[in-house]
Parts: structure tokens; C-alpha cells; sequence
């Protein structure tokens, strides 16, 4: 099997958007009842309607709509270009297409699916004069309405009647306002009066028939506010079907412009919802709420986001984009404890997974408790490549986090000193033990992606009147949501405490990801008893157990684990050395420099964890020996050449090269583990460091060794 034919896309980032029509133009109409395979040139007297709908979206993006014969449908994606999302968005008055969408990317429209098929030039005046199979002639559904993104800029003096709706019916953003005093000095807030914009201020919902599914749907996506208004009811009634992902996309009825009282013997709608276990402070209501444990997201900068990965037989893989969308994206948001789906995202936006691809055309309906309850197909390695795999963005609470913590100083707003809010002042933080991770946690507190570098020196970054130091001793497991959660002193304390040596971050929206690749390890695995006088150089190198010192060099042997190493990166931004090349190190044993100090932790376990031999720690020449298909080599360890791993890329270390071994001539035969850790110090910032450690289960008898269950994290 190939891709479906609608493969090209560009992945979107989606705003909640307006449920109703907004954007109309009226070109010339088809020139007869079939389009069919040639474009027409007849005159006609009657204009296509052209319109964009769907949720959520922005004004100059959505579903696609044509009206034709008085009833409105959609377009097939099938066979959809940028050529034909070129002579729409023209069409509407944009002076061109930025992208367009696939697999109803903006939801499922309705009625007539009038065009399928369709093959524009770009240049064409209208999408009749493009060539498609004919007016209503399709094999399609609304899983395959197509879409298109314009690039926001109008086509100079066009005069057709395709602007905005500027119908007040329009439900675009919703929020809670909280009733209780106390509930407004906590957050998150989630309780309180439902309120939808309009205009310039706010209006209730009125409560009559309002049922639990419409709650369901706007504890979802709510932004949540704390000012205080007048009663006035833009909505009289709604009625979700509780799969929604958005208020906009429900059924509603809105109230009369004159009526009096339009919610007579009802009150404004209020709902309570439940926050999930990361976003509550009550332990004993969060050890209650339960989340899934076969479905993770992996990859993502900020919490609730990431590539999408499930559980099956034991072995984590990824999902397949075909199809993928908000509805089957909240399902996953909701089942780890978040709100629904803010974007569902495709073409590995979040960096490609690895292993298997266990799902793919996932078809939830919206309201399943988990993903693994929906209908998707089982796919083969001819369906799917890691390129297409799944993320989502989810909505969460609003927690301020990002209020009692800022970086000053830097050249832009992604790097600078850290400074805190601790009660009412603020003041730096103490840059002794200050790590990779406690930099992540603060560029995920202040929403700026991944740390890149701990900075432990910040003189240069001396632009603040803040002086004193407020918080020490800080110690993150990285995956806290605001660096108070980490541990630190009560009291401060620092050796280092004048300002220029306060703590700093450089943050970035890309990481790489190193991942060893296991089954090679496992494929690859032996014992070879090495002659002494071959081993001067990885004894220069300290590859050797510590034993080796007082063997009878150069006679007899050292019994060596060897198995290769396939490192590669799956992230998001290329895998570089710390350290700039005016710091590497030349080893002329070898003949090449060494960028990192520790790169890799090749062990030896017993079944409690105690080392019985180590690998060696020396660093690497970190280069791309190969790529996947489409991306080019940058690194090269050779003259002094730039060393790093490309994205797509991996660094191979045959199992004969030196130091690509562990020394255990002085183990005895047992049953072992055998564990490989990459970046072990995380000394480079990488998107996801549970996936750095391998092990594999090792049985040795003294003169062959065997691995099994060889297994990432």
C-alpha cells in the first residue's frame, strides 16, 4: 500500500475560530451541471459562491465551501495542491495560499461533496475552469473535505463581497468567570459562569436544558477571567453532542436582538470542572483521578504536548497522521488528564519516533475514554514511514506560572539572567549545581520551548537593578512545571553569591533527541580475548578495567563485550557539542579530536544495579555516517571538521573499532544487565532524555554471552 493521495499538507497552527461562514466572494459559476474533465469557457450570468468554515480557525483559513445548484458543499482532498489553494484563496480576495489541509482538518462539513479530484494550473480565475471529475461526482466522504490556508493580505481594490461575516452570531472565544471571592485567588479556576465574547465585552449562556455534555465540551478549551459584569444573554440554548472540541462547533440558538428577558426562569450557565492530577493541589483528589499508563506524549517543549505513543506488547510505538484529527486528538488530551485537542498535528511535527508504528486512519468519534477504544487500521511498513507520525497540542489549565519568574539582560527574549518572585520581591538565583535541567523547567515556566544551555556566569547579562539573591540549592528532575516546584534551600545559601554569578538560561523552541538504536546492540553482541599488546591505545584512553594497570603488558589478553552503537536523532534541531572547537582535544593515538569529555556510559549490572565492569567514558568523534532518505550529511570528524549529528541522521561505532567494549575479563559467569547510557550527564539539552539509557538482559557463561529484551528507558 502507498500513501493515500492526499498526502502533501502543511501542518497549521489552529486558533479557536468561527463556527459560522465568514468569508464569501461570488465568481462565474460552472458553465454547465458537469465540470467534468476540461475546464469551461462559457459566459453565465450566476456567480460561485466560495466560503471558508469549519473550527477552529482564523479568518483566513478553513474548510473549504462552494455553492452550487442552492445547496452548499465541500472538495475532496484528493489529488489537492497548493495550485488549487492558490486559485481559492485568490478567489476570496488573498492574494494567494500559504497551504492547505487535508482529512477534514477543520471538521466534517455537510450535504453535497461537489468536486473531487480537482487539478488547477494556478493561474485560473476560478476553481470551475480547473479540471476534476464533474460537479457532485465523487467517491469521497467528509473524513476527506479539504482545506486551505490564505496568506493574510488582501488582493488590492477587489471589490466582491467576501469580507468577514460581521454577523455578532459567532462564538470565538470562551471563558469562566469565577462566583466565589476565594476562587479568584486560585488557580487554576475551575468553576465559574460560562461567558462567550461579543464585541467589546461578554455575554452568558442561559442554563435552560443545558446538560452535562456541554459541559463536557467547554471545560475543555476554557480560558478562565476574573472581571465582573452584567448579565446579558447572547445565547439562549445549546445543545452539544458532548464530542465537540470547541463551543463553536455546537448546535445553539441565539437569542432574539429584542427580547426582554431572553433566559425567563433560567440563570447563567455555570460549570465545575476537574482538573487533571498535573493541575491540582489536593493529593488526595489527585491520587483518585486516574491517567492513562499505555499512552505518553514524547517530544514536546511545553506540558500537554508532544508526539503521540501507545503501548502494545510491551513495546512503546507511534501513531500514523493519515486521518488524524481534533477529534481523535482530545481523546488522547483527555485520557492523560488534559482538555480537549488545541491542534492535531501531523508530518512528525513533533520529531519522529522510532520502533514501531502501531496505529494508523485512528477514526475517534470524541467521546471514547481512550484512543485504544477507537477504530483505526493495523498497518504494514509500506503504509507509514516515522515521517508521518501523530502529535497534539492540548489545552491546559491556566496556571500564571509564567508571572513569578522572567530572564533580563539577554539579546532577545529567549536567554538572559533568571530572576523570581519569592512573596513580593524579586531576585536572582544562585548558579551553584545549576544544571540542563533546572534551565528546562525554567524555558517550559515561561513558555519558550527547550533549554539549550545553563548558564552559570551572567556578568554580561548585568542590565537589571535586581541584586539579591532569593533562591539556592535548586535541584529539578525536569519535568516540573515552575522552578518553585523543584527542591531548594529554605534558607539561601551561596558560595557564589555576588550577581554575575547568578544562574541564566538560553532557551530555544527545537532540542534534538539521541536514541540508541537497541536491536542492533543485541544483533551485533560478542566476545573477543584481545591481545595486550593491541591495546596501548584504548589504555592511553582509559577503556580498560581498572585491572589492566597491573597485567604483564604487552603479553596475554583482556576479554572484551563488544556489540556496535547506532545513535540517532530523532529530534527537532541537530545534536552539537557543548564546547567550541577551540576547546576539543586532540588525541593522536586515535588521530582525532574529542568534542565532548563524556559522551557515553557503557556497564555492566549485577541483578541490584551495582556496576561489575564499566565501558569506557572517553568522549567522541560525533559525525553523521548515514541519513535517512532526503537529508544530506553535515558532520565530519575528518581535518578538523564541524562534529554533531544531523537531524534524521545517526552516528555508527562499529563493534570493531576501539573503546567499543566493555572490559570483563574480571567478571564472573552469571546473569547480568547490560546498560548504555548516551549523554549521561545531559551536558547537551535534548527534547526527551528518558529515551538516552538502553538495557538488555545479559546471560554469560564464561565464554559466549547472550542478550534479550534489549529495551529503550
Amino acid at each position: 500500500m502507498g500513501k493515500p493521495r492526499h498526502r502533501q499538507q502543511l501542518v497549521l497552527t489552529l486558533l479557536f475560530g468561527l463556527w459560522f461562514p465568514c468569508c464569501l466572494t461570488q465568481t462565474t459559476p460552472p458553465s454547465r451541471t458537469n465540470l467534468g474533465p476540461t475546464p469551461s469557457s462559457s459566459p453565465q450570468t450566476e456567480r460561485l459562491k466560495v466560503r471558508l468554515a469549519g473550527y477552529p480557525r482564523k479568518h483566513n483559513e478553513g474548510r473549504i465551501e462552494l455553492f452550487y445548484k442552492g445547496e452548499w458543499g465541500t472538495i475532496c482532498d484528493d489529488d489537492f495542491s497548493t495550485a488549487n489553494a492558490n486559485v481559492l484563496c485568490r478567489q476570496m480576495g488573498f492574494v494567494s495560499a500559504t497551504g492547505w489541509t487535508h482529512s477534514a482538518k477543520y471538521g466534517k462539513g455537510q450535504g453535497k461533496i461537489w468536486l473531487d479530484n480537482v487539478l488547477c494550473n494556478g493561474g485560473e480565475k476560478s476553481i470551475e475552469f480547473c479540471k476534476s471529475r464533474g460537479w457532485g461526482n465523487s467517491d469521497c466522504t467528509h473524513d476527506e473535505d479539504a482545506g486551505v490556508v490564505c496568506k493574510d493580505e488582501r488582493i488590492p481594490g477587489f471589490v466582491d463581497s467576501n469580507v468577514i461575516d460581521v454577523s455578532d452570531r459567532n462564538v470565538e472565544e470562551v471563558r469562566l468567570r469565577p462566583v466565589v471571592v476565594t476562587a479568584k485567588k486560585k488557580l487554576p479556576i475551575t468553576e465559574g459562569v460560562v461567558e462567550v465574547k461579543h464585541k467589546d465585552g461578554w455575554a452568558q449562556i442561559c442554563d435552560l436544558g443545558w446538560t452535562i455534555k456541554n459541559t463536557r465540551v467547554v471545560c475543555g478549551p476554557n480560558r478562565l477571567y476574573l472581571e465582573r459584569q452584567k448579565n446579558f444573554f447572547l445565547i439562549h440554548s445549546v445543545g452539544c453532542t458532548g464530542t465537540e472540541v470547541h463551543l463553536a462547533a455546537c448546535p445553539m440558538e441565539f437569542s432574539k436582538p429584542n427580547a426582554t428577558w431572553p433566559c425567563t426562569g433560567g440563570m447563567p450557565a455555570v460549570v465545575n470542572c476537574m482538573p487533571g492530577p498535573l493541575f491540582t493541589q489536593n493529593s488526595s483528589l489527585k491520587k483518585k483521578i486516574k491517567v492513562s499508563s499505555n499512552v505518553r506524549l514524547k517530544g514536546g517543549a511545553r506540558m500537554g504536548e508532544g508526539r503521540v505513543e501507545v503501548l502494545k506488547d510491551s513495546e512503546w510505538g507511534t501513531v500514523c497522521d493519515d486521518r488524524w484529527n481534533l477529534q481523535s486528538a482530545s481523546v488522547v488530551c483527555r485520557e492523560l488528564g488534559f482538555g480537549s485537542a488545541k491542534e492535531a498535528l501531523t508530518g512528525a511535527r513533533m520529531g519522529q519516533g522510532m520502533g514501531p508504528i502501531h496505529m494508523n486512519e485512528v477514526k475517534c468519534l470524541g467521546n471514547e475514554k481512550s484512543v485504544w477504544s477507537c477504530p483505526f487500521k493495523n498497518i504494514t511498513a509500506e503504509d507509514c514511514k516515522h515521517v508521518e507520525d501523530a502529535a497534539v497540542r492540548c489545552n491546559t489549565p491556566y496556571m500564571g506560572l509564567e508571572n513569578s519568574i522572567r530572564i533580563v539582560g539577554g539579546r532577545s527574549s529567549y536567554e538572559g539572567r533568571v530572576e523570581v518572585q519569592v512573596g513580593s520581591k524579586w531576585g536572582t538565583v544562585c548558579s551553584t549545581g545549576w544544571t540542563t535541567k533546572e534551565a528546562m523547567v525554567v524555558c517550559r515556566q515561561l513558555g519558550l520551548g527547550y533549554s539549550m544551555h545553563a548558564i552559570t556566569e551572567t556578568w554580561y547579562w548585568d542590565s537589571s537593578n535586581v541584586t539579591e539573591m532569593v533562591m539556592s540549592g535548586v535541584k529539578c528532575t525536569g519535568n516540573e512545571m515552575a522552578l518553585s516546584q523543584c527542591q531548594h534551600h529554605k534558607t539561601v545559601n551561596c558560595q557564589r553569591a555576588a550577581a554575575k554569578f547568578a544562574a541564566g538560561v538560553i532557551c530555544s523552541e527545537t532540542a534534538s533527541d539521541l536514541v540508541l538504536n537497541a536491536s542492533l546492540v543485541q544483533q551485533t553482541v560478542y566476545i573477543e580475548d584481545r591481545p595486550l599488546h593491541m591495546l596501548y591505545c584504548a589504555a592511553e584512553e582509559n577503556c580498560l578495567s581498572k585491572s589492566a594497570a597491573k597485567a604483564n603488558w604487552p603479553y596475554g589478553h583482556r576479554r572484551l563485550l563488544r556489540f556496535s552503537s547506532e545513535i540517532h536523532n530523532i529530534g527537532r534541531a541537530d545534536f552539537k557539542p557543548k564546547a567550541g572547537r577551540h576547546s576539543w582535544v586532540w588525541h593522536a593515538c586515535h588521530g582525532h579530536y574529542h568534542s565532548m569529555d563524556i559522551f557515553t556510559h557503557y556497564d555492566l549490572l549485577n541483578a541490584n544495579g551495582t556496576k561489575v565492569a564499566e565501558g569506557h567514558k572517553a568522549s567522541f568523534c560525533l559525525e553523521d555516517t548515514d541519513c535517512q532518505e532526503g537529508v544530506s550529511k553535515r558532520y565530519e570528524c575528518a581535518n578538523f571538521g564541524d562534529q554533531g549529528i544531523t537531524v534524521g541522521c545517526w552516528d555508527l561505532y562499529r563493534h570493531d573499532i576501539d573503546c567499543q567494549w566493555i572490559d570483563i575479563t574480571d567478571v564472573k559467569p552469571g546473569n547480568y544487565i547490560l546498560q548504555v547510557v548516551i549523554n549521561p550527564n545531559n551536558e547537551v539539552a535534548e527534547s526527551d532524555f528518558t529515551n538516552n539509557a538502553m538495557k538488555c538482559n545479559c546471560k554469560y557463561d564464561g565464554h559466549r554471552i547472550w542478550l534479550h529484551n534489549c529495551h529503550i528507558g
